[in-house]
């Protein structure tokens, strides 16, 4: 099956905040591209839910004292239950619908750096 994203998904795992309008949720990433996130959270959140989030991206591999705050706006396009060893959660993939391009080429820099592609979503 051949690729149809237009950036690669990266194993890896980035901090990330996620405000819906009834909740706030932090995270971490499971994998993430230049267009989007795949993670965990403990609260279920539809599909189609409108989300401002916080991504902080390591400036370099090395050195991640220094970090980017990438402000962006997303989507839920995927939502699963969850069930493991009794504790409930939600994984959930996200669109980002609204980030703005030079941020977008920092990501793709850091991405590119720990360059893995993942299949995961």
């Amino acid at each position: 099956m051949s690729e149809k994203r237009s950036y690669p998904r990266i194993e890896g795992s980035l901090p990330l905040k996620l405000c819906a309008a009834d909740c706030d949720l932090v995270t971490e990433t499971k994998n993430i591209s230049a267009s989007g996130a795949y993670c965990a959270v403990n609260k279920a959140i539809a599909p189609m839910t409108k989300l401002d989030i916080v991504l902080l991206v390591p400036l370099n591999k090395t050195d991640h004292k220094k970090v980017k705050k990438i402000n962006c706006k997303g989507v839920v396009v995927r939502s699963e239950h969850v069930q493991d060893n009794g504790k409930q959660s939600y994984c959930l993939g996200i669109y980002f619908s609204e980030i703005k391009e030079a941020d977008r080429r920092c990501l793709v820099s850091y991405l590119n750096s720990i360059s893995k592609p993942s299949n995961i979503f």
